[in-house]
Formats: structure tokens, sequence, C-alpha cells
């Protein structure tokens, strides 16, 4: 008997055993027949190439409107989406106190109040605290007479909506407001907010058009929020200025900074850590384009640092009287810094501060009245220096095996303290504090975690595994110690490798409650991601993105190999372009797997970069390639893109879901996915798809979302690998 036919067949009824060791059990219930959805084939021809797409009508042609409104999706989609949801519901039923188990340890993990220390500034301290029990964070401020107040409850905002996230929280530098951005529809789009501290009153936006992701920034003047308008496709476009008390004034209280056409292209805005200016990024995945509004001329048209030119990428910050830059001008691949004038900011004037070292990668800086601080990456460790006007530089780092290192977004420009915070797989964030003179650290404070947490009952391996190009792929595995034991469990397999984004090795008490469970959680740090510099991401990009998926696979291999991971017991995890990862991995082999999870994923990838008309599709088709304009695009994307490459062989178990109102990888991308999947597949094993028709690309913000969805995520895992 499958593992399917074990946990739906009628009569069985202590199947599954829950986090406390004893058997549940699990109602008599017929067993379901999985949705087929009808074939239509759509014959397409492109650049002298054909395809035959069989679910290209699960793409609603209004989809563009259905997102916001899903209302106005085609009756026969809404009823296939239903479908797949009833099905999975009734696969996945006799899972549901298992799911309650997990979800209930990630709560317990979570149960005990943690309070970033409070940074102060001008006599007022801000912090942010989560309660115990609480779905979100508190923002809470104390004023210099010592009384204290809640200046931001996102849980109050939440209250009776379906959906609600929070971003960009700031206070003025005036301290007279508190803004954020909310999305209340899971979208993306965000109206702002801002409470005034003196009067108790809130502020809001008429519509829900900003851009959240670094979108709202406060003028240092205090008198304006800086903010991306989002176009009707979702795109931020438009940068406006509006004042503070303006905000519920509508069109008429916003005024026009820059608007941007080219739509391979992206805004965001941001404040200089100096408060000397505000600068508007203009950003693709090969170059940027930096307009600066000084402070004291608030109000005047933004001025260029250096023209967009593509294979040119820098970041602009203030420091020491002139403009420091990150850059990979002139070949600095992994990232050199240089100066510049603040009036006259060319790259004609771009003096070296700091020279590049090929396999140090330079991720960040942070400006300080005294010092400048800047992360990097050196022979694949997180790294802090800091760094004196007259040259001299301290180096801040960690002996731990695996570790992730970041600069708390909480810094007082005119400090010598540096606040950064570290964690591990096995350790909590730790606040921690580094005199930039002395380079004496102390820390402030620690997250608590409840459930009995003990980190010396968990271990970390950092391994290698040799790719079959001789490449050798990071992997970082937790483990809970077994009495001394190491044999061989079941694994977690997590990866993402796409957009030079890198997955660090940070705490997750949801990895923590798989872990107490037998399991090993592992991360794949492959090719598309930047853990061993820009190189390791120009490496699985482009026509050279199959690595990323023959990476994934070799470190499967490599832990079976080494006794980490279970034969038969490996389940593979992604989100998004993770999703295609996973996807592409499975497709060339599926019997490495028991199991797949596939979050929102990017596996439609040829259909889609192949639709001029979808929001990111200019903006990252140098990432992906262009399958509309290039043949050796079109044929690399068409041999991996995991929707054209499933085929008749044994799938594992495959759970995929979608956000039906999300911008970025939109719920037919899985719905086809899952569809080909089930027709093609020679095992029994069951194909699940669930879309959420009250969310987008992400769950809402809550814990509580957060939990529930993982714990569906990790009690599917324990079904797949035979646990249950």
């Amino acid at each position: 008997m499958n593992r399917r036919q074990l946990l739906i067949s009628a009569g069985l009824a202590t199947v599954l055993l829950p986090l406390s060791g004893k058997p549940f059990a699990t109602a008599s219930v017929p067993t379901p027949t999985p949705p087929r959805a009808a074939r239509r084939p759509v014959r397409i021809e492109q650049l002298g190439r054909v395809r035959v797409d069989p679910y290209a009508w699960l793409r609603a042609e209004n989809w563009d409107e259905a997102r916001h409104d899903p209302g106005l999706l085609d009756p026969e989609i809404v009823a296939h989406l239903e479908a797949e949801n009833a099905y999975a519901d009734a696969v996945l039923a006799p899972l549901t106190e298992r799911r309650e188990a997990y979800a209930a340890r990630m709560a317990a993990l979570q149960s005990e109040s943690t309070e970033a220390p409070a940074l102060e500034t001008d006599g007022f301290a801000y912090r942010v605290r989560q309660r115990p029990g609480a779905d979100h964070p508190e923002h809470v401020r104390r004023s210099p007479g010592g009384s204290e107040e809640i200046v931001f409850s996102p849980g109050d905002r939440a209250r009776g909506s379906a959906y609600y996230r929070s971003v960009a929280e700031q206070h003025t530098p005036d301290h007279r407001y508190f803004v954020w951005a909310e999305d209340t529809e899971g979208g993306d789009a965000y109206r702002i907010c801002a409470r005034d501290l003196e009067t108790g009153e809130v502020i809001e936006q008429h519509a829900a058009e900003a851009f959240g992701w670094e979108g709202v920034v406060v003028s240092p003047c205090s008198r304006f929020v800086f903010w991306t308008r989002r176009n009707s496709r979702g795109r931020p476009v438009r940068v406006y200025r509006t004042p503070l008390g303006g905000l519920a004034e509508g069109d008429a209280a916003d005024t026009l900074v820059y608007e941007e056409t080219d739509e391979a292209l992206f805004l965001s805005v941001r404040r200089a850590a100096s408060g000397a200016h505000v600068a508007i990024r203009i950003s693709g995945p090969d170059l940027d384009e930096w307009r600066l509004i000084a402070s004291d001329r608030i109000e005047s048209e933004p001025a260029v640092v250096e023209p967009r030119t593509p294979g040119l990428r820098y970041m602009v910050e203030d420091w020491n009287g002139a403009l420091v830059i990150l850059t990979d001008a002139d070949q600095a691949v992994d990232g050199q810094i240089v100066t510049a004038p603040r009036e006259t900011p060319g790259r004609g004037r771009w003096r070296t501060l700091v020279e590049h070292r090929p396999g140090t990668h330079i991720l960040d800086i942070r400006p300080f009245a005294g010092h400048l601080a800047r992360r990097q990456r050196r022979n694949g460790r997180l790294e802090v220096v800091t760094r004196e006007p007259a040259g001299t530089e301290r180096v801040i780092g960690f002996d731990e095996d695996a570790y992730a290192l970041t600069l708390d977004d909480a810094q007082y420009h005119p400090s010598t303290s540096l606040r950064l915070i570290y964690q591990s797989p096995r350790e909590p964030r730790r606040w921690i504090s580094c005199d930039m003179t002395s380079g004496e650290t102390t820390e402030l404070a620690r997250q608590r975690v409840g459930g009995g947490f003990d980190a010396d009952n968990y271990e970390i391996l950092r391994l290698d595994a040799p790719s079959p190009d001789g490449a050798q792929i990071p992997i970082t595995v937790l483990r809970r110690r077994n009495g001394g034991g190491s044999g061989p469990r079941p694994l977690m397999l997590h990866g993402y490798g796409a957009y030079g984004v890198s997955t660090e090795a940070a705490f997750s008490p949801e990895a923590i409650a798989l872990a107490d469970e037998g399991w090993a959680y592992a991360i794949a740090h492959v090719r598309g991601g930047s853990e061993k510099g820009r190189n390791w991401f120009l490496d699985g990009r482009r026509d050279k993105k199959v690595n990323s998926f023959i990476d994934f696979n070799a470190c499967a291999r490599h832990l079976l190999d080494r006794g980490v991971a279970r034969p038969g017991a490996i389940v593979g995890y992604g989100l998004s372009a993770g999703g295609l990862l996973v996807g592409g991995a499975v497709n060339r082999a599926p019997d490495l797997y028991a199991g797949i999870i596939a979050q929102v994923p990017f596996v439609d990838m040829l259909n889609t970069m192949s639709d001029a008309n979808h929001p990111l599709v200019p903006l990252f088709r140098p990432d992906w390639g262009d399958p509309l304009a290039d043949p050796d695009a079109y044929d690399w994307i068409a041999a991996i893109s995991p929707y054209e490459n499933v085929r008749a062989q044994p799938y594992p178990a495959i759970l995929a879901t979608a956000g039906v109102r999300d911008p970025r990888v939109s719920y037919w991308e899985p719905a086809k996915w899952t569809a080909a999947l089930r027709e093609a597949t020679t095992s029994d094993n069951p194909v699940l798809f669930t879309t959420d028709m009250a969310a987008g690309h992400q769950t809402s913000g809550g814990a509580s979302d957060r939990h529930a969805q993982m714990a569906l995520f990790w009690a599917f895992a324990d079904f797949a690998a035979g646990r249950a």
C-alpha cells in the first residue's frame, strides 16, 4: 500500500503519530478523486519554435483585474481552484492533529516576550517588542520625561481583517509622527498611514497605491513623505512627495517628483543615514541610476549622480563631507568603495576608498559621523569592517561554522557604536553593540525562546557537496543532538538560488520545530545566490541556470553519501524562485525525493517570460533571458522550465501553493504545473495544489498565519517521508 492509500483509504483509524508520540485516531473517509483539468491544447509559434500548452486556459484573460478582485475570475477557473482546494483538504485531513501539534510547538518556541534594545535619539528611546502569544510586534517609545507609549500596534490595525501586513515603520526625525504602510488585501498594494504622536490622530491615504518594499521614506526635515506609486499593473513607476499632514487629502496634496518610463527598471526611495539627502534609486539587475534631493533643498528637482549605464551597478550614501559609493565599476565584480564630491559626483570624480579584493564580496555600507561600516563576506564568512576617516580599520567576525550577521536597521548616526544582529540556526538573535573606536563588543539583548528550548540540544554541520563540474556547493545542516548518535535522518532540503539573493543561516523556530521531530534541516547554497560572491550568482543565471538544479541534487546526494539523510526520506522545499529550483531538480531526479513542497512556485517559466504584459517580465529579462527576442534564450528556458519538462516518470508526493492575488507568481503557474504532473506521473503519490483566495505572494503578517502554513508543510513532509 502506498503512502497516499495509507492516508486516505477507509477504515484506517490510527496511522499517524502526533508530536506527543501517542497515536491518535483518524476518521474513516472515502477515497477522494483528484481533479482533472480539461486539456485544451494551444499551439504557440515563437521564434521559429513550436510548443503546445494544454492548460493555457487556466491563465485568466483578465488576470490583472482579477487579482485585485477575484470575483472577476472566470467561474470555470474558480471551480477548478475550489476543486483543487477540496481535494487537498480531503487528502490532508488526517494530518490535522499533526499540523496543530507543529503549530503549537512553533508558538511555544515564540511564547516568550522579546524586546529589541531601545535606540535613543534626542532623548527619545524607540524599540520593538513581541509580547507572548501576540501575532504582531508593537512599536514602543519612551519620551524624555520617562513615560512610555505604544506608537504603533499592527495587531490592533489587523483586527477584523483576513489579511494584514505592515512595512516601512519609521518615526519622523522630529519625533512628531510615526509612519507605516499597510496592505490589507494581500496584493502588495499599500496604504501609507501616519500617527500624530501629539494628538493620537491617525492620518490615512484614501487609496492603497503605494509600493511597500523600500517605497516609503520620511524626509530629513520631517515635513514630507516620499513614496513610490504603483501603476495599474503593480509596478512602482512614480515617486511622489506628500506633506505628512496631507496624506488624507488625495491627489491634491501629492507632488510628482520623478516618473520612470522604462518598464525594465524599478524604483525605490531612501534617506541618507546622515540626513543629507533623500535618494531615488532607479535600478535593474545590471544597472543603477541614483538621483539625490538635498535636505536643505527638499522641494528641488532630484540631481543625477551617474547616468544609467548597462553593466554599471552602484549604491550611494553620504559620509565625511562627500558621497560614498559601493560599486562594481572597472570590473570590481565583488565590489569596491569610492568617494565623490556632493556637487559634482559623476564617475570621472570617483576616487577609490576601499579597493576591490576578488573573493571578498562587499554587501552593504552604513556611514556614521566618524566611521564607515561595511558588511562583507570573506572566505564564505560574514564579517563587519569599521573604518575611520584616517583609514584605520577593525574587523568584527565570528568563529561559528554557520551564522547570519546583519546591520541593525536601528542606528544613531552621531554615535560611535554600531549595532549588529547575530544569529545562527541554533542560536536566536543577539543584538550586539560594537564600539567602533576601540573594537569592544557588548551584548545588548537576545531573543528569548520558550518551549524549553536549549541551544546545546542542537548542532550545526557545514559541508561542501561536489557538483558534477567540480564546484563545491556549501550546505548548512541543523539537527538535534541525539544522545551522541548521528545516523541518517529524514531531511528537509531548502534552497533558493536566484537574483543573487543569499539564503543566510538564520535562526528559525519553524526549523527548530522540525528538528525536534527528528528531522535534519539543510540549506543548499546553490549557484544563483551570492553565498560565494557575485560570480556564484552569475554561474547560476541565464544560460547557466541549470547549474542551480544540478547543485541542489548534488547536495541531496552528498547528504545521503555522508549518512546525514535517510534514503527515501528527502523532501525538497522552495519558495517562489526556490519553487523553480525544486521543480527543476525533481524533473531531473525524481527518485531522490520523497516529497516536494513548492510555495508560490515560479514553474511556468517559458510562458511567463514570453508574456510582455506581465509587470515583472521586463525587469527580470537580464536574469532569465528574453524568449520573445532571443532564440538562444528561448532554448535554454525551454530546456529547464519545470512545466515544459514534466514527463512520464514516478514523481514523489507534491504540494504546491498559490495566492490568487499574487502579482509576482500568478496562481496559474502552479495550477498548470500540478495538472501536468498529475497526468504524467507513473507513481501513486498524490499531487496537491492549494490556492489562498484572500492572499498574494505572502501569508498575512501574523505569526499564527506563518506557523499554520509551515505546520502544513511539515506535516505533509512527515507524510511524504513515510512518517505518517
